[in-house]
């Protein structure tokens, strides 16, 4: 963490607006001009529970929640189901300062709500002596009784970041105008009042003794604070999709209520079903009728969708599925990311899997690789998945507004018009050979829609001859077998020679040792690169996203360039690593494993404690809550 940079985290208890006061804090600040990325923490209650949200505000670009953080807003959990200490998970009520502390970095700030976290629970935790020691600036503000003064207890949030912004010399102005924004009447006036009260009220009483201030910045153009959530939703909308069926399951459910909001204004359908095969289902359905369909869920959701999945393979029905995934196994850790569902993904459904799967490293690449997905499923008539996890899902970064500046794509691809279809192969019976193997173009044979004048076929499960009845028949099963095979081969090609990469390097193109990850660990490695480099190391890294079909050729290319490698994710049994020997049928000997799967993602320091302990060939493990798995045979 550099000296130029915030990193504000506001905890509570779940239902405590911590997340709604988190993003139009992070709002704020990237109006003032800074760069942002939040790192979001939450159990798996709706009501009660320690949570948190970490905010990192730099003048410079920021791609990963940092190491540690400096400024802890500590508000309490009013929800707390115990507030004795003696109770089975303890007391829950004093949480977010507690629970927070061991994270705190030398001279941070703490700032605690002293009208809910009492004086006799917080000598419990020897904080006085602890502050001492490290160098912390603590102030305990009533902000409960500053909120009840004006209105609700629940204005506390907003006494809070009066307070922070006081501590930390900020302007209120983009504050206000984001409260102006959400609220009215006595509501906004009361906020308003509760913000400049708890702000005067530190410049008033307290000695600002710390050296902690908020950065300055400025953008040359406008900024829009994302998700990877909305990402996923604006690259689908923009990509023609106009239909969605789901079941709603963490963290995957954002995607699916940013979808259902925005597709009454566009003509667009949402069907919350009774369940995930119905949810695939239905999107499949819709594909085949000619609407541009997708579905998705996490973990579980998405195990029901395997027979949808297959049959949509069988039958070649473009759709595109989202997986979100989230620690596991069975209901897991359901609000925690993991990097866990990789090998599931890539081999769920039944017998030989044609499907197309993409896991972006970023804001950026879920819009990119969404719009990518649909275009391949619609062009090669193949299902494509995008795999993501509860990290990307929930954090926000500040991107540029004219990113989105694309035209909206509605092609269904290879999908013929009634024009086309009078020249198209039919049988005797006058049905369109739709599965016709014989004059396919890269294994893609032409597509119609129910309702086509000319185009009428059958659709099924079942491996079947050209216009789609039922077929045992061993060389119609070996070439309709090949020519769907023939779809990965060629899409990969097309990704390799028509297409700029998908995969995102860093560091220079010149160097003895290769970091690799993918999915949403890319930005803790990415900034770890940067320091090591910075540190006299010669370090390079590459960010996978194609996980099928695998990119061969820049995988291998980036392996024989190193001496050694170091794949970096959040799981226990080193699935990219496995998935890249698999692939490539060498360079076990010279790849290490760096994994993380206690529930919270990367931070940059702990890769380049990974890649420093790896370096020195001792029989040692990281001090962090990281594991090495050494080269095979090692």
């Amino acid at each position: 963490m550099s000296d130029d940079e915030l990193i504000w985290r506001i905890a509570g208890g779940s239902g405590d607006g911590i997340d709604s006061t988190s993003q139009n804090f992070a709002k704020a600040l990237m109006r003032s001009g800074l760069d942002v990325f939040t790192h979001r923490h939450y159990p798996s209650r709706i009501r009660g529970g320690h949570t948190y949200v970490e905010i990192r505000a730099a003048e410079h670009e920021v791609q990963s929640r940092g190491d540690g953080y400096n400024f802890l807003l500590a508000l309490g959990d009013s929800f707390a189901r115990n507030p004795q200490e003696e109770a089975y998970y303890g007391n829950e009520e004093i949480k977010p300062l507690s629970e927070n502390l061991d994270e705190l970095r030398e001279g941070g700030v703490i700032v605690y709500d002293e009208g809910l976290i009492d004086e006799e629970a917080v000598a419990t935790l020897d904080l006085e002596e602890r502050a001492e020691e490290n160098g912390w600036h603590v102030y305990p503000v009533d902000l409960r009784g500053l909120a009840k003064e004006h209105g609700r207890e629940v204005m506390r949030n907003t006494a809070g970041v009066g307070v922070t912004a006081a501590l930390l010399d900020m302007e209120l102005e983009h504050i206000e105008d984001l409260m102006s924004d959400a609220m009215g009447g006595d509501v906004l006036e009361s906020n308003l009042e509760i913000l400049h009260d708890a702000y005067e009220m530190v410049e008033d009483e307290f000695e600002t003794g710390h050296d902690l201030r908020a950065p300055t910045g400025d953008h040359e153009t406008e900024q829009a604070l994302l998700s990877g959530s909305n990402a996923i939703a604006y690259g689908a909308i923009d990509a023609g999709c106009r239909f969605i069926a789901g079941y709603p399951m963490t963290p995957w459910t954002d995607v699916f209520t940013i979808l259902s909001q925005n597709f009454p204004d566009m003509g667009g359908v949402s069907e919350q079903v009774e369940d995930e095969i119905a949810a695939a289902a239905l999107a499949v359905g819709a594909s085949h009728a000619g609407v541009k369909a997708m579905s998705g869920s996490s973990g579980g959701g998405f195990a029901l969708m395997s027979e949808p999945l297959g049959l949509a393979e069988m039958t070649e029905t473009p759709i595109v599925l989202v997986e979100s995934m989230r620690a596991g196994p069975s209901t897991g850790m359901p609000t925690k990311p993991e990097q866990s569902d990789l090998e599931f993904v890539l081999y769920t459904s039944q017998a030989d899997s044609q499907r197309v799967v993409f896991a972006p490293g970023n804001i950026e690449e879920a819009y990119e690789q969404t719009r990518l997905a649909f275009e391949i499923a619609w062009d090669y008539q193949i299902p494509a998945i995008l795999i993501y996890d509860q990290k990307l899902s929930g954090e926000n970064k500040n991107v540029d507004v004219d990113f989105f500046d694309r035209e909206v794509s509605p092609d269904l691809g290879s999908t013929l018009t009634e024009e086309e279809l009078k020249e198209a192969a039919h049988d005797n019976s006058g049905k369109f050979k739709r599965f016709n193997y014989e004059d396919a173009e890269d294994g893609v044979a032409s597509r119609s829609i129910p309702g086509q004048k000319g185009g009428r076929y059958l659709a099924t499960g079942n491996e079947h001859s050209p216009v789609g009845h039922i077929s045992e028949d061993p060389d119609n099963r070996v070439a309709q077998m090949e020519r769907r095979l023939e779809k990965l081969e060629n899409i990969r090609a097309e990704l390799d020679e028509e297409r700029e990469s998908t995969q995102t390097y860093f560091g220079p193109d010149e160097a003895d040792y290769g970091i690799i990850t993918w999915g949403s660990s890319q930005g803790a490695v990415q900034e770890a690169v940067e320091r090591l480099n910075e540190h006299g190391h010669s370090v390079k890294g590459i960010s996978v996203s194609d996980m099928m079909p695998f990119p061969e050729t820049e995988v291998t290319e980036f392996l024989e360039s190193v001496d050694e490698a170091m794949v970096v994710e959040m799981n226990a049994t080193g699935q990219f690593r496995g998935l890249i020997q698999k692939e490539l049928g060498q360079y076990g000997d010279k790849m290490t494993s760096l994994l993380k799967f206690n529930g919270n993602p990367f931070e940059p320091a702990e890769v380049v404690e990974g890649y420093e302990v790896n370096v020195a060939e001792e029989d040692q493990q990281p001090e962090a809550q990281v594991r090495i798995e050494p080269a095979a045979g090692d």
